[in-house]
């Protein structure tokens, strides 16, 4: 039986790179869905790099500002060239360091707005993880704690209006369910 990963493995391997010579690989779906651990095995299975957003959401009202974000360090792929982006400094609640994104051949990027439409010219592949409610809050809560728990209606009510509009599980290439 074929994991998960061989089957995104599989379907990376027959596809042709769209964001310049890098394969560009979304792993998007709800908070607690399972991307960040699911994008780092992945990586691991295919030898890519991991670009998390994560790292680039500018605060807990910023998943809409990200998709530019993206969108610019892609585009920036796209011709040969590093992507660059502020990393968010949570703490300070204030834009951090510059992050440098290389052309690598394989690129995961993982997390709530990776499969966003201005996004989907870039990537050879989308994928979907889907979890309960319930699951996903125990996982995100469990690994965040404290720091995400006075956000999350804040963050779901965002995951709901973005997910809403731009569709992003009916266009997944594949859906992976992970609880």
């Amino acid at each position: 039986m074929s994991s998960a990963f061989d089957v995104v493995a599989d379907a990376l391997a027959e596809r042709e790179p769209a964001c310049g010579r890098v394969r560009v690989v979304a792993v998007d779906g709800r908070s607690g869905a399972g991307k960040s651990s699911f994008a780092e095995q992945l990586a691991e299975r295919v030898s890519a790099a991991v670009f998390s957003l994560e790292d680039v959401y500018p605060g807990w009202h910023g998943l809409e500002a990200t998709v530019p974000i993206v969108r610019d360090v892609l585009a920036a792929l796209a011709v040969d060239e590093f992507g660059r982006a502020r990393r968010w400094d949570w703490e300070r609640d204030r834009p951090g360091d510059e992050i440098l994104v290389p052309p690598v051949p394989t690129l995961i990027v993982e997390g709530v707005g990776a499969g966003a439409m201005a996004l989907r010219p870039f990537l050879s592949l989308l994928v979907w993880l889907e979890a309960p409610e319930p699951v996903r809050k125990e996982r995100a809560l469990a690994r965040d704690g404290e720091t995400f728990a006075p956000w999350w209606d804040v963050w779901a009510a965002q995951e709901r209006a973005h997910f809403a509009r731009e569709m992003t599980a009916g266009a997944a290439d594949l859906v992976i369910r992970t609880g």
